[in-house]
C-alpha cells in the first residue's frame, strides 16, 4: 500500500514517526485485506487547522485530534464509483497540538498517542465506526489488536 505522509507544521517530523506511521499504516492494510495498490494519505496538522476541518466538514467549530475523509464511502443514492488501478482510501488528518495535550492526559507518550490516532483514522477509513456500543466495541478491539502487532502496547 502507498502511504503519503504530509506534514503542515512548522516543525519537521522526526524520521522515527514518520516510520512508524507508515508500520502502522502497512501492518493495518495487511490485517484488513486491503489490496496493495491502495494509496493513503496522512496529514500532521495543528489544532488550527484540524478546527477548520472539523467545522468545515462536520459542523462542529472545536479542534479534535483525528478526522477522516473515506473516499470509498458511498452516499445513499450515490452512483458508484468505478476506478481501475489505484484503490484510494482517503485521507486522515492528525493534530499534532492535540495529540500531545492528550498523551499527557493519558500518561502516555507521544509516539502512543499518534499510534493510537493513526490506527483510529485507519480504520475510520475501512468503515469502521463507534457510534453505537456494539460497533465501538468490534472497532476498538480491532485497533488495540492492530496496535499490539506493531508493538504498541495499551
Amino acid at each position: 500500500m502507498e502511504c503519503f505522509i504530509n506534514n503542515q507544521l512548522d516543525s519537521e517530523l522526526e524520521p522515527h514517526l514518520e516510520r512508524m506511521i507508515r508500520r502502522i499504516l502497512e501492518e493495518a492494510a495487511r490485517l484488513e485485506g486491503v489490496p496493495e495498490t491502495a494509496e493513503v494519505s496522512l496529514t500532521l496538522v495543528d489544532d488550527e487547522e484540524i478546527r477548520r476541518l472539523n467545522r468545515d466538514f462536520r459542523g462542529i467549530d472545536a479542534p479534535t485530534d483525528v478526522l477522516s475523509f473515506a473516499l470509498q464511502e458511498k452516499a445513499p443514492g450515490e452512483p458508484e464509483i468505478k476506478e481501475e488501478g489505484e484503490l484510494l482510501l482517503g485521507d486522515i488528518f492528525i493534530s499534532l497540538d492535540t495529540a500531545r495535550r492528550q498523551a499527557k492526559t493519558y500518561g502516555h507518550s507521544l509516539e502512543k498517542e499518534i499510534g493510537v490516532l493513526v490506527a483510529h483514522g485507519f480504520l475510520h477509513l475501512l468503515g469502521y465506526d463507534h457510534d453505537t456500543p456494539e460497533k465501538e466495541e468490534i472497532m476498538f478491539r480491532r485497533q488495540e489488536e492492530l496496535l499490539d502487532r506493531v508493538g504498541i502496547k495499551g
